[in-house]
């Protein structure tokens, strides 16, 4: 069973249902994406979110050895 959260990118578009999860979940980045599509053409805007998602893939890449340990405090 995997348990992992979601990144902001990972969540479908075309679902208003997972827009506002998203939304809910990351409310200061949904924020900052608002404001750059506001100042930014649609074409700049697309291609700044392709480079953030592909980004955001490269620093969540799970660890197949990584065993789930109780950490003590």
């Amino acid at each position: 069973m995997k348990n992992f959260v979601k990144s902001f990118y990972d969540f479908n578009l075309s679902s208003p249902q997972e827009r506002q999860e998203r939304n809910q979940l990351y409310p200061e980045l949904a924020k900052f994406h608002i404001a750059l599509r506001e100042e930014m053409s649609e074409e700049e805007y697309q291609e700044f979110y392709r480079a953030e998602k592909e980004a955001a893939k490269n620093l969540m890449i799970p660890n197949p050895n990584s065993k789930p340990q109780w950490i003590r405090m």
